[in-house]
């Protein structure tokens, strides 16, 4: 299973792919305690963008 990263603050988009859940969620953590607004995309790693995508945000 693939984890994409979008961190997003002002004028600024940072995009990471992760397969490991625990290193996702890590990074998101230290990227919003720095003030980004980070969303946590799930999905099937062989689609470029999936349908049935679950997101969990942290801002």
């Amino acid at each position: 299973m693939a984890y994409r990263i979008v961190a997003e603050r002002k004028d600024e988009t940072v995009r990471m792919d992760r397969s490991s859940a625990l290193v996702a969620v890590a990074k998101a953590r230290v990227w919003a305690s720095e003030g980004w607004k980070v969303t946590i995309i799930v999905g099937d790693e062989n689609e470029a963008t999936p349908a049935d995508a679950r997101r969990l945000s942290f801002v």
